[in-house]
Order: C-alpha cells, then structure tokens, then sequence
C-alpha cells in the first residue's frame, strides 16, 4: 500500500494480516487469526485508552456474510447494476463482494467506526469503491438509504437484536427490495417469513462461537 495510512488504518493493518475467507477465496481481508483474536480486543482498548469497547468484530468474517458474499459471487445478476446496503457490515465482506458482482453503488453499514475503516482498506485491497455509514439503521426514524438490495450477514446473537433486525429486514422487503441474510443456524433466528436460497458447508474453525455449527443458509426475506 503506498499512500499515506491514517493513525487508524495502521492500527488495522499492523494487527491484522490481508488473507482470503474460506469460502470467498477470490477476496482478500485484513482478518486476525484465531491466536490474535483476544489480542487485538486488548490491544484496541489499550490504543483508544479506553475500556469496554464493542469487540473487534470487523477483524473476523463471520460465516453467515461468507455465505451472502459468496451468493452474490456466484449470482452476480442479484445485485449488477443495482444499489446494494449492507446491514451490519463488519469487515465488509459483503460489501465488498456486492461491489466486485457488478453492483452500482454499495453501503456498508456499522455503528462500529473502527469496522468502517477496515471495510474501506478492504475494498482498497480489492479494488472497489464503497460508501460507508456509521448510522444506526435500527434506530428511531432515520432508516437508511434507498436501496434496491438490502443484506444482511451473520447478526443474529440475540433475542432483542434478532427482532429489530428482522422487522427492519422485512419492512425492506414490503417495499419490493430483494432482501438477503446470511445466518449458520443461529438459536434466536426463526425461519418464518424467510425463503431458502442457497446453503454452504461451514468452514472448519475452533472458534467457540461457530464450533458447533455446520451448515449456513442464505435467506431471502419475505415481508
């Protein structure tokens, strides 16, 4: 990378290491392996001097945005042409894929601005260009962008988060908007209102988190 990095984006790229996903072996991410993930935890509350920050979740592609990615890889008509936001992004390998399928304009989205920078330097490794938000989409009125596709991968962890989210999914979707999740068969996702469209073997991992998971679905969302 020749151009000047911001304090931040050396931070990312000096606790992580540009490598492909598993299952989108065609995209190249700046990801923590197994060994650094309670490292770059610490070492981020210890560079922003601060305690009890969201983890550093941008730093891992969870298996249900794998498994969108590679839909959109393997579909490219999903989303060519097309204005495509990206819910919970991450590290942005949605985003990023939708971008290199053809899409028009893609939104990655993240509360996270830390996810944010390290989905911009990933798009920059790929060669896309994205557009970032840091809104709150599942917040009060603001929504989000108008969009024609709406995704969604792998942000199922809880009860309360799972309901908003869907509901926000689904509100997309009555409007006409293809909308699709990616989910490895988390407990608190229903599968009312969701229509299979394709499914991919879990990647090997000893993370505690997916150990026991073994196959991902990507979903279409009904409203």
């Amino acid at each position: 990378m020749d151009r000047y990095l911001t304090p931040v984006e050396r931070f990312i790229v000096a606790n992580t290491a540009l490598a492909a996903p598993a299952l989108v072996p065609e995209l190249k991410l700046r990801l923590a392996n197994e060994e650094q993930k309670l490292l770059i935890w610490q070492q981020t509350e210890v560079w922003l001097g601060r305690r009890d920050l969201l983890p550093p979740y941008w730093a891992f592609c969870w298996p249900g945005g794998e498994a969108v990615a590679r839909y959109l890889l393997d579909n490219p008509a999903t989303v060519a042409g097309q204005r495509v936001i990206d819910l919970g992004a991450g590290g942005g390998v949605v985003t990023v894929a939708a971008a290199r399928a053809g899409a028009a304009a893609t939104v990655g989205n993240d509360i996270d601005r830390l996810a944010l920078v390290c989905l911009r330097l990933n798009a920059e490794a790929n060669g896309v260009a994205v557009e970032v938000s840091s809104e709150d989409w599942l917040a009060g009125d603001a929504g989000a962008p108008d969009a024609d596709v709406v995704t969604a991968g792998d942000i199922f962890y809880g009860a309360e988060l799972t309901m908003r989210a869907l509901a926000w999914l689904r509100g997309h979707a009555a409007k006409g908007r293809l909308v699709l999740l990616g989910d490895p068969g988390r407990r608190f996702l229903a599968t009312d209102h969701l229509e299979m469209r394709a499914s991919y073997a879990m990647p090997a991992t000893d993370d505690p988190d997916n150990r026991d998971l073994r196959e991902i679905t990507v979903w279409r969302v009904r409203a």
